[in-house]
């Protein structure tokens, strides 16, 4: 693993499509992008995000995870 590492969300509608955001959040580490999502899920559902997918640079690291009280 790069000490460069990017982490991000990839943001799925309940169809599986990718949602796309005004800008991409991107993280440091793994630890930061899972805090966000920890934090922002309520945010993330609201707008119409169903599932998300944590990549890190562009390896797919794991996901989709639901964002549903009900998976």
């Amino acid at each position: 693993m790069s000490e460069s590492s990017t982490w991000w969300w990839r943001l799925e509608g309940p169809d599986g499509s990718e949602v796309q955001p005004e800008q991409r959040q991107e993280f440091p580490t793994r630890s930061d992008a899972e805090s966000y999502v920890g934090e922002a899920y309520v945010e993330l559902a609201d707008a119409g995000v169903a599932a998300v997918t944590l990549f890190e640079d562009d390896r797919l690291v794991y996901g989709p995870m639901s964002l549903s009280a009900e998976a």
